[in-house]
């Protein structure tokens, strides 16, 4: 059943060679206007994934569609569009002393296949990165996102239709767990897969695949704020970090105290109160917080509250007596996403800078930027947090890889 999938997709691909850059940006330029004009039709999907989840769920808010979301879903398609597609740009390029001129040129990946849950928008993200960097996608979603993936794969297919190109090179699996063992197994049909979710959806894939797998893994996100940090800009930048969107992987889940800053605590932390974010705080920085925040959202830490992605209104606050604590720290229970420092001293940034290991690491400013649109990649396939192929947000760029060009004019070599 599955493999007819796979054979399609494989077929499809090798026509993407044929398409021009102008006919790609011409196929996303279309499916931003298709979205715009497919709303209702796209938010009747969606509730009807919604109406089968709790509320109280965290992957609720990704799930979740609205008009404003689409539009920007719709947006970020045009801004792929006008990005130079990689595909072809000469890497290097010399000629031998016998004569023979080597290229190394970029190239698409083939075959991607992303495994991820219930988050619609990936959906779209994933063909317009695709598409414009020359590779063909297998799609397996959640069955939290099920209807939501449907009417959108429909609509990029009657794009592609719309645009002669064959559908084909966008494949929706069926939404079970047999369609995600037979993608992981896809050797010869798929060439890379990417999960995208939950550290357990990431393990297995990662366990389990037969194929290449770029794994972008989950974000338990830190912010020191050191003896040398600027309260008032502290105070926003953490705000920022925690409840712009509570549910996403560069969202905040500890913040590092320098003990010589807990009389600042209360005010770093008020703003919180009003989000309701929870506040589960070590012996010290409960000291400070009690009869100041709340105290239905003020709760003692234990050790399992560290090292953990909430994905809610939850914040773990860890106080340490040194620099080198809060490095240790960190190291101990990072997940290599993003980690960020708030400080004035020069020496501590470098060295904040230098030991810290993310895949992005910001100086007085908020985790929430680790996207792919933000740092002007048009959109993104997830972000990775491994150090081989890829790191960081994956753009065009991550979905390619590379060959040689080799021209001669009758060189052979010597035996």
């Amino acid at each position: 059943m599955y493999q007819a999938y796979f054979e399609r997709v494989k077929q499809a691909s090798r026509e993407l060679t044929r398409l021009s850059a102008d006919k790609t940006a011409a196929v996303l330029e279309e499916l931003s206007n298709m979205l715009k004009n497919s709303v209702a039709d796209i938010l009747a999907a969606n509730q009807k994934d919604l109406d089968r989840m709790d509320e109280a769920d965290p992957k609720y808010d990704r799930l979740k569609l609205t008009a404003e979301r689409i539009e920007g879903i719709a947006d970020d398609l045009l801004n792929v569009a006008k990005l130079p597609c990689p595909v072809g740009d000469i890497l290097e390029e010399r000629t031998l002393n016998n004569g023979l001129k080597l290229k190394k040129i970029r190239v698409a990946l083939g075959v991607v296949g992303v495994i991820y849950e219930a988050r619609p928008n990936v959906t779209i993200d994933v063909f317009a990165l695709c598409l414009r960097s020359g590779n063909a996608c297998v799609l397996k979603g959640g069955s939290d996102a099920e209807y939501s993936n449907e009417v959108l794969v429909n609509i990029i297919q009657s794009v592609l239709k719309y645009k002669q190109i064959n559908p084909d090179i966008v494949q929706l699996l069926p939404a079970d767990r047999k369609a995600t063992d037979a993608l992981m197994a896809a050797v010869g049909y798929v060439d890379v897969l990417i999960p995208r979710g939950s550290q357990g959806l990431i393990n297995s894939v990662r366990d389990n695949a037969k194929l290449p797998v770029i794994e972008t893994g989950a974000g338990i996100v830190h912010t020191y704020f050191d003896a040398s940090g600027d309260w008032e800009l502290g105070q926003k930048v953490v705000f920022n970090a925690k409840t712009r969107r509570v549910s996403v992987c560069n969202a905040l889940d500890c913040l590092v105290l320098h003990k010589s800053r807990l009389s600042d605590l209360p005010v770093l932390v008020e703003p919180m109160a009003e989000k309701q974010v929870v506040v589960y705080a070590d012996e010290s920085a409960y000291e400070h917080l009690q009869s100041v925040y709340p105290d239905a959202l003020l709760k003692k830490a234990t050790a399992d509250d560290f090292g953990t992605e909430f994905l809610s209104h939850k914040l773990a606050i860890k106080t340490v007596a040194s620099f080198d604590e809060a490095l240790d720290h960190i190291y101990k229970y990072s997940s290599k996403h993003s980690e960020a420092i708030i400080a004035e001293d020069q020496d501590v940034i470098e060295r904040y800078l230098n030991e810290v290991d993310a895949a992005a690491v910001y100086v007085n400013a908020s985790t929430a930027f680790t996207d792919g649109a933000q740092f002007g990649l048009g959109a993104e396939i997830g972000i990775s947090t491994q150090k081989l192929h890829a790191r960081g947000p994956m753009g065009l760029k991550e979905l390619t890889s590379y060959k040689w060009i080799v021209m001669g004019e009758g060189q052979v070599r010597p035996a």
